[in-house]
């Protein structure tokens, strides 16, 4: 009997080990990991250099609290600010934490309350967040949300002018809806976005949860669109598995997040530090971001080539390495045999296939997973026929 909340389906795999793109379970299984912790892993599991960082940190000391002067958090927020074009950091411990900071700083930056943000999105499971997600789901059986949060369809940008009213305190949004489908947002809506926040005096915040830290080929997604951002919230992947969040802000909303405005105990803890630094080193360099371009470009090309002439596929998408494949049904089951096959992969809703391989996923294991993927699909769209 387990002493666990039942709050999580557990699969069937039992992991005992795991490195680089590839996990091993109890029983003996070896299982090519394409969920990567769900987009947390970015560098593969225990990456040596990561570890070492780590291990530097943790025969020096764990924790010692915000009240002092912490070096890895200031080099952290360095490799932060200098790859986003942004100023200021705040370090939190989840992507959920990184929202509420996001959300409490722009209310009180502009002494509004209403944010806006968008059907589908995802945006964390505390009370905030979760009224701030667009996915009634997530919120059944808690009783009333949070108001003051208003939801706009995605890639509607008439429809966000409409409710862009003067009570407006920020605009919320995910370049990539990952938990809503993997859905990428236009580069002219989000172009639109900034201007009419800009415009209208309303900071906009994009959560980069799931798509920052190299996952979409460039350190933050919302660089592939020529904008600039008031906030962006982060987590999963900044320290490789290692538990941290974050906010980077504009320099204009420093005086907001002053002395006892805003706290946390294990926000920047050494340790988690220690790996952020180390783990952004490498992601952050040019030819690395370039690498998972290029794969994502072959990836993406290779599955619409395989899969073209499937019934089942209605659709394949994404932004770097975080690829959606949407079916004609739903994935639950195909998750599981896939897993049989030893390929580990992730839903994104109830009909779409998500891909979140390690950003140095090795070629032969993209073409290992292909292969696994366009055969069992294959053999689902005959049964189906």
């Amino acid at each position: 009997m387990s002493h666990l909340f039942p709050t999580y389906s557990k699969w069937e795999i039992e992991p005992e080990s795991a490195k680089g793109s590839y996990l091993y379970s109890k029983d003996g299984g070896v299982y090519l990991d394409f969920t990567s912790g769900i987009g947390v892993c970015n560098l593969g599991h225990c990456h040596p250099e990561v570890k070492q960082s780590v291990e530097q940190q943790l025969n020096k000391f764990w924790h010692v609290s915000n009240l002092f002067p912490i070096e890895l958090q200031e080099k952290a927020a360095e490799l932060l600010t200098n790859a986003s074009g942004l100023d200021l950091v705040f370090f939190a411990n989840s992507g959920a934490e990184a929202n509420e900071a996001a959300i409490k700083l722009a209310r009180k930056a502009t002494g509004k309350t209403k944010i806006l943000t968008f059907m589908q999105s995802f945006h964390g499971r505390t009370f905030a967040t979760m009224s701030a997600t667009g996915q009634d789901k997530i919120k059944q059986g808690f009783g009333p949300m949070l108001d003051k949060f208003e939801y706009v369809p995605f890639n509607d940008l008439e429809a966000l002018q409409q409710l862009l009213t003067e009570d407006v305190a920020a605009v919320m949004l995910e370049v990539v809806q990952g938990e809503g489908g993997i859905f990428v947002a236009s580069k002219e809506f989000l172009q639109g976005v900034e201007a009419l926040c800009k415009e209208k005096g309303v900071l906009l915040i994009i959560d980069e949860i799931q798509t920052g830290i190299g996952r979409t080929g460039k350190a933050f997604a919302f660089q592939h669109f020529g904008i600039k951002p008031d906030i962006i919230s982060l987590a999963k992947g900044m320290a490789n598995g290692i538990p941290t969040g974050a906010i980077v802000a504009d320099g204009k909303l420093k005086e907001f997040f002053g002395p006892g405005s805003h706290g946390t105990t294990f926000g920047g803890n050494p340790l988690a530090m220690a790996a952020a630094v180390k783990t952004m080193e490498i992601i952050f360099q040019q030819s690395f971001l370039d690498d998972v371009q290029k794969k994502s470009e072959w990836i993406i090309s290779v599955l619409k080539e395989k899969l073209v002439g499937n019934q089942l596929v209605k659709d394949i998408r994404g932004l770097g390495l975080m690829i959606g494949i949407e079916l004609d049904m739903p994935v639950a089951s195909i998750l599981g045999e896939l897993r049989k096959e030893g390929l580990m992969v992730l839903n994104a809703g109830e009909k779409v296939i998500r891909l979140l391989p390690s950003l140095n996923t090795l070629q032969e294991d993209f073409e290992k997973a292909l292969e696994i993927l366009e055969k069992n699909l294959n053999i689902h769209a005959k049964i189906t026929i």
